[in-house]
């Protein structure tokens, strides 16, 4: 009897943390609207984000120059964000992430504001790793949707990192 409570509990606690995370229509709404603009602007900061990211993986140097090419919305003066800004479109209140490439459960995360489009869950910023004395020690840092947390890699790095580009001033 209390094996089945605590099962009958345990399920119900699920179901509830999963609709949670599930986006309200305005979200819904929202990312459709950004989609079919091709970018977000971020009221807050007054940023412009592209709707979608590359859609691949890619070293930080070609994640760099993707940004730098890109011509979106009558405007070529795309880059990468900082990690700052990254950070600062991170929503934490819940999200299904998509299921890993090799396959696997999906599982309840961080997501971007405005709708934007992710198809992976590490993006490259601009900032530079520095050793001690204030020099580049060839590592980038990048922002990890699903965790909410930053890290960093050596710049030749390409596996599951992908390019989100940004125009307007860095901070």
């Amino acid at each position: 009897m209390i094996r089945q409570a605590i099962a009958v509990f345990i399920l119900l606690f699920v179901v509830t943390v999963i609709a949670g995370a599930q986006s309200p229509t305005d979200d819904q709404s929202l990312a459709r609207e950004t989609q079919a603009r091709g970018y977000w602007i971020d009221t807050s900061t007054g940023l412009m984000w592209t709707a979608k990211d590359n859609s691949y993986d890619i070293t930080w140097g070609k994640a760099m120059k993707y940004c730098r090419s890109l011509s979106l919305a009558g405007y070529s003066d795309w880059r990468l964000p900082s990690i700052d800004e990254l950070q600062g479109i991170y929503d934490g209140s819940g999200y299904t992430a998509p299921p890993p490439a090799k396959g696997g459960e999906r599982v309840l995360a961080g997501k971007p504001k405005g709708g934007l489009l992710l198809t992976g869950n590490h993006y490259w910023s601009s900032t530079k790793g520095e050793d001690d004395r204030g020099h580049s020690n060839g590592y980038a840092w990048y922002f990890y949707f699903a965790l909410g947390k930053r890290d960093w890699d050596p710049y030749v790095y390409h596996g599951s990192k992908r390019a989100l580009c940004v125009r307007g001033s860095e901070k």
